[in-house]
């Protein structure tokens, strides 16, 4: 989609394995909140150095971070959240079925070295989160050229109407 639009892509995960290594390395040493608090510095850093517009792939858990690693950015949150560009991806818009495909998704991740009771638990509270947010969704179960083909529609007609 981004190479579509001409756009940069930057996946947030992966700048913060170029930057810090392994995820649940990093986690195991400095805690959820440290990861949390250093993907978020990670991901003001990226915003930075972006001039034009870009498509920037967040972890499943950014938006729905505790609200301590958000105190020191109070607003942030509330920044990305109301961005109209701002897409939520999920498998499903029903819980069960939601969580069965992330968790089955995240498992097969090998970096992240998770086990299936614990992202269970995330994607239960976190789903609330999700629907809660004020944010185009698109559903991620069809092929990805046809969610990128309907993510760059949305977005073609976002920036045709505000210019």
């Amino acid at each position: 989609m981004a190479e579509n639009l001409g756009w940069p892509f930057t996946d947030l995960d992966e700048c913060f394995m170029t930057r810090e290594g392994s995820i649940p390395a990093y986690i195991q040493s400095h805690g959820y909140v440290g990861y949390a608090k250093t993907n978020l510095l990670i991901y003001k850093d990226v915003m930075r150095s972006t001039a034009t517009p870009s498509v920037v792939a967040l972890s499943s858990g950014f938006l729905t971070y505790p609200h301590i690693v958000y105190q020191e950015c109070p607003t942030l949150l509330s920044e990305i959240e109301s961005d109209k560009f701002l897409i939520l991806l999920l498998p499903s818009f029903e819980l069960e079925s939601c969580v069965d495909i992330i968790v089955r998704r995240q498992l097969s991740r090998p970096y992240l070295q998770r086990n299936a009771m614990r992202e269970d638990k995330n994607i239960r509270e976190r789903f609330p989160k999700f629907m809660s947010m004020k944010c185009s969704r698109f559903l991620s179960c069809d092929a990805p050229e046809i969610i990128a083909s309907q993510i760059e529609d949305f977005v073609l007609n976002l920036v045709q109407k505000k210019g």
